[in-house]
């Protein structure tokens, strides 16, 4: 059943919010101003969002003052919900979600300190990866701590025709462990994974250039953070090939960089996007909370 159906079976008697959709400059993304999802949803005013987002990308939506089971609950009106392998940074009670988080309390790290610490697609790494994800700001730092997201519809579109040649039709593995243990910033967050945690995360093939199952729209499907060879090709090629589509995946102008203010809710598109965490200070303390919706099998 597609998102579209799905949103039909959930229309209630709520009465419409006067919300808009304002589009920003640029690259991709929009901001939803005049949304309270505290309060009911019904099913038209669920069908403006989720053409929103198929048009947008990137949805920001300011101030949202949600518990755990509201976030859970608009999520879930995309699709089933995923649970991440890191089971040690689920949020108690409600497994759904992760929390992202560099806090420490009595030695023990809050959240997964260093989440997209390189450019990936959430999920890329399993045979149904992501629809989108959902995240919440819970607590934010006085200095950093934006994310990137880059439109790799228009990555595709920027690979020259040599190059598209050599990818057309050709599969790429992913890999959660790919760049599992590498620092990017202070310290190294990633606990050691139990023989249980790896059998979850198996390395999976999926197209190379992929077909948004919405849109029709293509768009590039690798990523630094989880894909490791494209298949068939001599390992140098695969190498200077990838460093070629991940160069131009984020050319500057394809670029949003999301400042985040108290209590955002950003929804992003993992089919259409990569997206990147640029990092904080260490000393500085940020907790998010993050959903993430369950897709199709790439094609």
């Amino acid at each position: 059943m597609s998102v579209a159906s799905s949103a039909l079976l959930s229309v209630d008697s709520a009465p419409p919010q006067p919300f808009r959709i304002v589009p920003f400059d640029g690259a991709v993304g929009a901001e939803v101003l005049g949304l309270d999802l505290s309060q009911p949803l019904n099913g038209d005013d669920f069908q403006r969002l989720h053409r929103a987002h198929l048009d947008h990308a990137v949805l920001v939506m300011r101030d949202q003052r949600i518990t755990p089971e509201q976030h859970i609950a608009f999520s879930r009106r995309f699709g089933p919900l995923q649970i991440h392998v890191l089971k040690q940074f689920l949020l108690e009670q409600h497994p759904e979600i992760l929390i992202v988080s560099n806090i420490v309390e009595d030695g023990r790290n809050l959240g997964l300190g260093d989440a997209g610490k390189f450019w990936h697609s959430d999920l890329s790494y399993k045979l149904l990866p992501s629809l989108g994800s959902m995240l919440h700001a819970q607590e934010l730092p006085s200095e950093g701590g934006d994310t990137l997201f880059a439109d790799m519809h228009k990555a595709w579109d920027a690979v020259p025709d040599a190059l598209r040649r050599v990818v057309k039709g050709r599969e790429a593995a992913h890999s959660y462990t790919a760049r599992y243990a590498e620092d990017r910033f202070t310290g190294n967050w990633r606990p050691t994974l139990t023989a249980e945690q790896l059998a979850q995360v198996q390395e999976v093939i999926h197209p190379v250039v992929r077909t948004h199952p919405e849109t029709g729209r293509q768009a590039l499907f690798v990523s630094e953070g989880f894909t490791t060879r494209i298949i068939g090709l001599p390992e140098d090629e695969s190498r200077d090939v990838l460093q070629q589509l991940y160069a131009l995946s984020v050319l500057e102008q394809n670029v949003y960089r999301h400042r985040w203010q108290p209590h955002d809710l950003v929804f992003w598109d993992n089919r259409s996007l990569i997206h990147l965490a640029a990092g904080c200070p260490a000393h500085l303390r940020r907790k998010l909370y993050r959903t993430t919706i369950q897709g199709d099998a790439p094609f």
